[in-house]
C-alpha cells in the first residue's frame, strides 16, 4: 500500500535531493516515492551486520554511516565513511548475496529505505521507473569500482 500522500511527498523531495537519480523525470521521483521508507537512528546504531542477508538499502538523507569489515583477527575495522546522497547496501539487494559490510549510524542519521520487496513490486508495477532507478544504483556502483581500481593503481 502507498503511504499517506504528505510523507510521499517528503520522500519524493528527499529522492530528488540525493543527486543519485538525475535521469528520473518529476513524476518518476512522485512515482517511486510509494517504494521507499524513512529511517531515522541515533549515532550507533547498527543498521546491519556483515554477513545478514541484503533485504533493503539505503540512501543517507542527512548524517554520517561507517562501513565496517571483520579483519582476520576479527576485529571490526572502518573501511568507509558516508555521507548525504550516498546509497549503500544496494549491492546485496541487487545479487541476493549477504551484506559484505556491517553498517552504522556514526552520527544522528535519516536514511531513505528500499526492501528488496518493495524494489521487486515496482519492477511489477513501474517497470519502466523501476529500470531508471537500478541503472542509477549500477552506474553508482560502477564509479565507486573504478575509483577503487584507479587507487589500486596509484598504490602499484
Amino acid at each position: 500500500m502507498h503511504e499517506p500522500t504528505h510523507l510521499n511527498n517528503e520522500i519524493r523531495d528527499m529522492l530528488m535531493d540525493c543527486g543519485l537519480f538525475d535521469q528520473l523525470q518529476p513524476v518518476d521521483f512522485q512515482h517511486a516515492a510509494g517504494y521507499f521508507g524513512i529511517t531515522t537512528l541515533g549515532a550507533g546504531e547498527a543498521i546491519f551486520a556483515e554477513g545478514d542477508a541484503g533485504t533493503f538499502m539505503c540512501i543517507i538523507h542527512y548524517g554520517v554511516v561507517s562501513v565496517r569489515k571483520t579483519d582476520s583477527e576479527q576485529r571490526q575495522v572502518e573501511i568507509a565513511t558516508l555521507r548525504k546522497g550516498r546509497a549503500f547496501g544496494e549491492m546485496a539487494v541487487l545479487d541476493g548475496e549477504r551484506r559484505s559490510a556491517s553498517c552504522v549510524a556514526a552520527s544522528n542519521c535519516q536514511l531513505l529505505s528500499l526492501g528488496k520487496d518493495s524494489l521487486e513490486k515496482m519492477i511489477n508495477d513501474a517497470p519502466k521507473i523501476a529500470a531508471k532507478i537500478i541503472r542509477a544504483l549500477a552506474v553508482a556502483l560502477s564509479r565507486r569500482l573504478r575509483m577503487q581500481d584507479g587507487q589500486r593503481l596509484s598504490q602499484v
